[in-house]
């Protein structure tokens, strides 16, 4: 039996599958082969098997570094549910814990063995690495490798002179869901991967629904989102712990079932909320960013971020954690210009620069600056979302509408604005740099507030020249024109348009504009629409959910431990009624099959029974 040969029947007898997804089976091969790997694949990808399956066909141990403690628990919990021996090495464990982990680790106990980046080079870690067998080391969250990327750490720095210290080097992967081709050069250089192989499936997940909604008062449009999406399991993500608990108490008071979480909780408080939510026992956690990453929990329904993240990778990370097990998710921004200026005062005032000289912490503010316009220019340009987030992560996008984000819903057109944007350029130096988007726009579209009369901006030569165009069009174009560097805005309380680099081809007419906007007709208002098919028997699945909820419970484990949804799901769709028949069920292996597959069984046939 070759190498992958035996890769396939773990994949088929410990896992339940019958055949990889897209990056998977490259990225097994090449660790077998004893290549480097570094993978950048998008959430709900199946990473993790990617480095699992080898760990259970090479000899020796594969190390796992990995950055929070709940990922490390929920992967350890999910592997003993399929009979494979592992075991984490973290803060939660006493002296004695860790000491007779070490010592079973010694005696082989365990394939898997998940460390935090700081245990790497203490001497009691070091003394058992460097007796070991270890046949590879895998770097999760590989992204927080590097100081560019949006969850730089320093502990990663030490996994190098770790794996340098090894008598033998072990072949070493790198996986991330996020990371631009800057950080993907920062990982290789940091990590000194050699030669590693590739492994670029696409940054795209074609289930998830994106949808940005400006809006004056969030709290109403937050509590109009979550009764679209009644009954189901989500996040909404807050900017600053004091919005967490601001929002959670106004869930509650509006009769939606929420928890609050934040690291300035208290520890029983925060793992009681992280327990309710996982355990599905509480529907909403309203949270900072602290939480979600390690969360393995595959039936997040929808995000929200209440307000907007610093960049698209922290964005596209965290609304990434919806729909993880591949079924339709909605991921929703609230914006609001005010969040902006948040943004800009965290960069400004980060903690996280403190030990960097002061040409360090120029660039590294300079680069977090641009990574907020361009999350700004996602949150309020035109176009399809999906395509500008492709993009911005180095994708090439061959359609410029994908039909599942609401830009595409809207209707937006592409038209030509040649025209238009020599003429909003030449209001913005008529204006001399005085005034902000929101007057340009009005004094394009001829609107005649009391501030304008007063000023006299009406009488300007320009005044009401695009007034057969919405104000929200406007602006839009305003957005492309400084992501094109045709405009620039100020930095500052109150940003102000200016002239760019560009501005003098536009009024020249040197090459046609063309952009992506709303019909004259169009209402901004668009509603979620779902894509499934007929699925399977809602009363059958219900049956199961509820039989996995009480196992669950008995178990001490979050639900989607015993089996996710898309298995329960597939589950309800063929209502397997023997072992064999069961055995072809998605996420259904060996190990599952012994202790639940049975029960699940039971189950099937009593409703079958019972609906005849």
């Amino acid at each position: 039996m070759t190498a992958m040969d035996a890769a396939k029947k773990v994949l088929r007898d410990v896992f339940g599958y019958d055949a990889f997804r897209p990056g998977q089976e490259s990225a097994v091969a090449a660790i077998l082969e004893g290549r480097d790997v570094l993978a950048v694949m998008p959430t709900g990808a199946g990473k993790s098997l990617c480095y699992q399956i080898p760990a259970l066909v090479l000899p020796g141990i594969t190390l796992v570094v990995s950055p929070l403690i709940s990922l490390m628990r929920d992967q350890v919990f999910a592997l003993l549910q399929n009979g494979v021996h592992a075991a984490y090495l973290n803060s939660t464990l006493t002296s004695r814990q860790y000491a007779r982990a070490l010592d079973n680790a010694r005696h082989g106990l365990y394939k898997i063995i998940y460390v935090a980046p700081e245990r790497l080079m203490t001497d009691a870690f070091l003394r058992f690495a460097q007796g070991a067998n270890i046949a590879q080391v895998v770097v999760d969250e590989a992204h927080c490798v590097s100081q560019w990327g949006q969850d730089f750490r320093p502990g990663y720095l030490q996994i190098e002179p770790f794996i340098a210290s090894l008598a033998v080097r072990p072949r070493v992967s790198a996986f991330t869901a996020t990371a631009t081709q800057a950080v993907r050069q920062d990982i290789v250089r940091l990590l000194r991967l050699r030669e590693p192989y590739p492994v670029l499936t696409g940054f795209d997940r074609p289930n998830l629904y994106f949808e940005v909604r400006k809006t004056g008062d969030r709290d109403a449009e937050l509590l109009h989102f979550l009764g679209e999406h009644r009954g189901q399991s989500g996040i909404v993500y807050c900017g600053t712990r004091k919005a967490v608990e601001e929002v959670a108490d106004m869930l509650c008071e509006n009769g939606i079932e929420a928890v609050g979480y934040h690291a300035g909780m208290p520890d029983e408080q925060r793992g009681c909320a992280q327990e309710d939510f996982v355990s599905d026992r509480v529907p909403v956690i309203v949270a900072t960013n602290a939480f979600g990453m390690g969360i393995d929990k595959s039936n997040v329904s929808f995000v929200v971020h209440y307000n907007m993240p610093k960049d698209l990778e922290s964005y596209y990370q965290e609304a990434g954690r919806a729909g993880r097990d591949g079924e339709d998710a909605a991921c929703c921004l609230l914006y609001h210009p005010s969040d902006v200026r948040l943004n800009t005062f965290l960069i400004d005032h980060s903690q996280d620069t403190s030990q960097m000289d002061a040409q360090t912490q120029l660039v590294v503010a300079e680069r977090a600056r641009e990574r907020l316009k361009q999350m700004t220019f996602y949150a309020t340009g035109s176009g399809c979302l999906r395509a500008r987030i492709l993009r911005y992560f180095g994708e090439e996008v061959k359609e410029p509408y994908c039909g599942n984000c609401s830009s595409c819903l809207a209707r937006e057109q592409e038209r030509d604005v040649t025209r238009e944007s020599a003429q909003i350029v030449s209001m913005v130096i008529a204006l001399n740099g005085r005034y902000g988007k929101s007057m340009v726009a009005q004094l394009l579209c001829g609107k005649k507030s009391e501030r304008i009369r007063e000023k006299g901006l009406h009488r300007l030569s320009g005044f009401g020249c695009l007034s057969g165009e919405s104000e929200e069009n406007v602006r839009a174009m305003i957005d492309e024109l400084v992501a094109c560097d045709v405009l620039s805005v100020t930095r500052g309380d109150y940003p102000l348009l200016q002239a760019g680099e560009r501005a003098r081809e536009i009024l020249r007419g040197d090459e046609p504009v063309r952009m992506s906007l709303l019909p004259k007709d169009a209402t901004p208002a668009v509603s979620r629409r779902f894509r499934r098919g007929a699925g399977p028997d809602k009363a059958l699945l219900a049956r199961l959910s509820n039989l996995r909820k009480t196992l669950a419970q008995q178990q001490r484990v979050p639900p989607f431990i015993i089996f996710t949804n898309a298995t329960l799901r597939d589950m309800a769709d063929k209502k397997p009624r023997t072992r064999a028949a069961m055995l072809r069920v998605a996420g259904v292996g060996e190990g599952k099959m012994e202790r639940y597959g049975e029960a699940f069984l039971r189950e099937i046939a009593r409703y079958e029974e019972e609906t005849q």
